[in-house]
């Protein structure tokens, strides 16, 4: 589904450019289209006075003046994914949740639940299953998306949030590769799930663009929608929102921008959907900037950074309160971040790492910037010539791994001196760790690969900060193995009051025949560890959704999501759920996606 989603995805800026002279005579003769409020807030950017001024800010500016093909970002896209007490209509199932980042932030999922339910996306479908007790398991209703292709969902307070993204053919397109070419709009879904047998639609939201990330605060979905800044034959397609049959552009004098030239432009929109009260008009606030790398999310302000072509990245603080969107502050570091948790928020300082590379090898830094995101600390040039593989922050202190030719640093800096960050200690061991997790205030998970670039799970012991060590370590053994962990925080399922953790992994036995490869014992599941301080790693068991009837490499039997309730250990593929008991990983029961 992913790949077909991005490759629609392309095609759409190609279909934006046939559809340019078409839409925009359109879009100025409709009238009575009901109002989307509007965000308008004091700015440290700038907004267009007319349409003119923008056009004529595209031609002067703008280095690529056709069509651009442009993708996905950050939808990778965590605190403790702790049980939580969460109620169902009528029952309270302790259960693990969704893997975040920030306490407080959720994060769209393709697999939610509430303790007695869950909520599931495979392909363009979205299954609800009655999930616990589980001798009751089993699907209780489906909703088929024929022309969406779901991207996350949400589930609070009875209600469920599906987005996505909408394909339109929008017409043949000659001379390139033949066929059509597809128009892409974003849409939110909101339903009433009192009743999860018949899920009721309350409220549809779409606009041009695609989506690129999004969280739930409280009651309100925010999300932000990518589209880029086309000037084709002195026309701009502007962002549009649809409702029903008709559609109302946006008008140029609420995009916000800054003086400057890009390779291109996109139109970033945040959007604030209250998922509770659908009878609150959703505002939104535009920005007319290069293409967006990445997101963090806070409590209280959205972070989204902008690369620029002389190697730095642009920041931005949007200020988030219900449905009340405010762009407070702009600023700028040297270097690209890595992803999301490259950066973080605490004591009202916004921290960033770094990586770049200018005429020379590779360095590594880390900024401390204001709430103005104005830089008052930074460490620079740090493992020269290696480039960050992981990051974390945690209070006062923020985690970095570097590495180049799978040996890996691991550094601890003190950052509660916002002027003046140090670095405190490093560590080099075999490896490198893509993805690094608090086990708790003095202990650091990290997911990645070792030096025969097998997957390894380390624990490091950093109560020294000045000399942090590698207290175990677990391989995955095999010629080759891998786990989705590594690119998808989402797919680590860790609890320390149970002392639980669980990854999806795959592995191989690759034996050399005359300079070719047979392939033995293919596998893909669930790795399920025992994990504490005393023992490290402990492997308990293995779960797989593989059948002897499958291709061994058939995709929609992998496993991709794994929570817990109470005693049930659910694993998710795209074909089926599985329930294991977590106490001895016997099987229960399993329950086809259809």
């Amino acid at each position: 589904m992913q790949t077909e989603i991005r490759k629609r995805a392309r095609l759409y800026g190609v279909a934006a450019i046939l559809l340019a002279v078409v839409l925009v005579s359109v879009c100025y003769n409709l009238g009575n289209i009901p109002k989307l409020q509007v965000t308008l807030p004091p700015s440290p950017l700038k907004t267009f006075s007319s349409y003119n001024e923008l056009r004529d800010f595209l031609g002067a500016n703008a280095g690529n003046q056709g069509y651009h093909f442009y993708g996905f970002g950050d939808v990778r896209a965590p605190l403790d994914s702790v049980p939580n007490s969460v109620s169902g209509p009528n029952l309270n199932f302790e259960h693990s949740t969704t893997n975040i980042q920030v306490a407080g932030v959720d994060e769209a999922d393709t697999v939610k639940t509430d303790g007695e339910y869950v909520y599931v996306i495979t392909g363009n479908n979205v299954s609800i299953l009655k999930g616990y007790p589980p001798e009751e398991a089993q699907i209780v209703s489906r909703s088929i998306f024929n022309d969406t292709y779901p991207v996350g969902i949400f589930v609070r307070g009875g209600r469920l949030v599906v987005l996505g993204n909408r394909y339109s053919d929008a017409m043949p397109l000659r001379g390139y590769y033949g066929g059509s070419f597809w128009e892409t709009k974003t849409v939110a879904n909101v339903y009433d799930i009192s009743d999860r047998t018949n899920p009721e639609l309350l409220r549809t939201f779409m606009m041009s663009g695609s989506y690129f990330n999004s969280r739930l605060i409280g009651d309100y979905v925010y999300f932000v929608i990518s589209q880029p800044a086309y000037l084709i034959y002195d026309t701009v397609i502007l962002p549009k929102i649809y409702t029903d049959d008709e559609f109302k552009e946006m008008s140029p004098t609420e995009v916000h921008y800054s003086d400057g030239t890009d390779s291109y432009y996109l139109f970033t929109t945040f959007v604030a959907l209250n998922m509770q009260d659908t009878t609150e008009t959703p505002k939104y606030i535009s920005l007319m900037l290069g293409g967006t790398s990445g997101m963090y999310v806070s409590l209280s302000n959205i972070y989204v950074t902008f690369p620029d072509k002389d190697q730095n990245t642009n920041v931005y603080r949007i200020s988030v309160a219900n449905s009340n969107l405010t762009c407070e502050a702009q600023g700028k570091v040297f270097g690209r971040e890595l992803n999301q948790f490259s950066m973080d928020e605490y004591d009202n300082h916004f921290r960033i790492a770094t990586t770049t590379q200018v005429n020379g090898p590779t360095q590594n830094n880390l900024y401390v910037l204001n709430m103005n995101l104005s830089i008052v600390g930074s460490v620079e040039n740090m493992a020269p010539g290696e480039a960050i593989d992981s990051a974390r922050f945690m209070g006062d202190r923020c985690y970095l791994a570097t590495s180049i030719v799978r040996r890996d640093p691991f550094f601890v800096i003190d950052v509660e001196n916002a002027s003046d960050p140090k670095v405190l200690g490093y560590l080099k061991i075999p490896g490198f760790s893509r993805y690094l997790h608090p086990y708790d205030e003095s202990h650091m998970i990290g997911v990645g690969r070792d030096e025969n670039n097998s997957v390894k799970i380390s624990l490091f012991d950093v109560s020294n900060v000045s000399a942090p060590v590698e207290m175990d370590r677990y391989a995955v053994e095999g010629s080759w193995s891998d786990t989705s962990v590594l690119t998808d925080h989402k797919a680590f399922l860790f609890d320390r009051s149970k002392d639980l953790l669980v990854i999806p992994a795959s592995a191989y036995n690759a034996y050399g025949v005359k300079g070719f490869y047979n392939y033995y014992d293919p596998w893909q599941g669930a790795l399920v560890f025992n994990i504490t301080l005393t023992d490290g790693f402990v492997l308990r068991g293995t779960i797989s959704h593989q059948e002897p009837s499958a291709y061994d490499w058939d995709s929609t039997y992998w496993v991709k999501r794994t929570f817990y309730v109470r005693n049930v250990l659910y694993t998710v593929s795209d074909v089926k759920v599985k329930l294991n008991s977590l106490d001895d990983l016997a099987f229960i029961k399993e329950v086809p996606l259809g």
